[in-house]
């Protein structure tokens, strides 16, 4: 099993923005953790950024302070930044076949919002044929 950690969202719209995760105790402390344990296991690591190509959306607008990643996330390497535009991290981006490329059979993800992007993330894996571990205390509603 090759594993590759999927880190979803960790902007600071879930910080100082509009959308503030409060639950579970400690998350971005978790977060954080997994990404250090994934870089110290040499287990690739993907970082995932929202954005809104529509003006009209009142967060996640390239550009701005909250669309930037968390600065605890960006100071940390990563092998693959993907932007998405959707719930998912597969529809319309590279990561499937760079995860193909890597011989990546197993997604862990980590980030935010739980019931959204994590999770449509995590159906997305498996109906492509990977195998999913979800860290629920690095995970956010």
């Amino acid at each position: 099993m090759k594993r590759a950690l999927v880190v979803v969202d960790v902007q600071n719209e879930y910080f100082s923005g509009l959308l503030p995760i409060t639950h579970p105790q400690g998350h971005l402390t978790n977060i954080l953790r997994v990404m250090d344990a994934a870089a110290a296991h040499d287990i690739a690591l993907v970082v995932v950024q929202h954005t809104f190509p529509q003006p009209d959306k009142p967060f996640f607008q390239r550009g701005t302070p909250q669309w930037e990643l968390h600065p605890e996330v960006q100071a940390r390497p990563h092998n693959l930044l993907i932007e998405k535009h959707l719930p998912g991290s597969f529809t319309g981006t590279a990561i499937e076949p760079w995860l193909h490329q890597q011989g990546i059979d197993t997604v862990v993800i980590a980030g935010y919002m739980t019931h959204m992007c994590c999770d449509t993330t995590a159906r997305q894996a498996v109906h492509r044929g990977f195998t999913v571990e979800f860290l629920s205390d690095a995970t956010g509603p």
